[in-house]
């Protein structure tokens, strides 16, 4: 247990690019896409040192502008991707341009505007 606390210690106080190497080696070497843990491990070690994190974003939001032809299809993506019951998400769709998801690592956000846009939706990354 103390050894899982000290390993945890050490991943909060890794500098930004000190994160991007070990993302790098995930994905190179072990196959795994650390996006959404980079940025969770970043943003407690980007408050020390604020100058560096400003230079690159790393939170970005996933903007449905329209739902397209197969809107009942965007529908249901919408609904798997947010958790939001069905009518819940009809509105969100209905009521666009809106945002989806916000806040995400940039893989997850091209991701899920890939999905949207394969349905048929308008969507934009910011």
């Amino acid at each position: 247990m103390a050894d899982l606390k000290a390993f945890a210690e050490q991943l909060v106080n890794l500098t930004v690019k000190e994160v991007n190497e070990l993302a790098k080696i995930l994905k190179e070497e072990y196959g795994i896409e650390p996006a959404a843990a980079a940025v969770a491990v970043a943003g407690p070690a980007a408050g020390g040192a604020a100058a560096p994190a400003a230079e690159e974003k790393t939170a970005f939001d996933v903007i449905l502008k329209g739902g397209g032809a197969n809107k009942l299809q965007v529908v249901k993506i919408v609904k798997d991707l947010t958790g939001l019951g069905l009518k819940e998400a009809k509105d969100l769709v209905d009521g666009a341009p809106k945002p989806v998801k916000e806040g995400v690592a940039k893989a997850e956000a091209e991701e899920i505007a890939a999905k949207l846009k394969e349905a048929g939706a308008d969507v934009e990354v910011k």
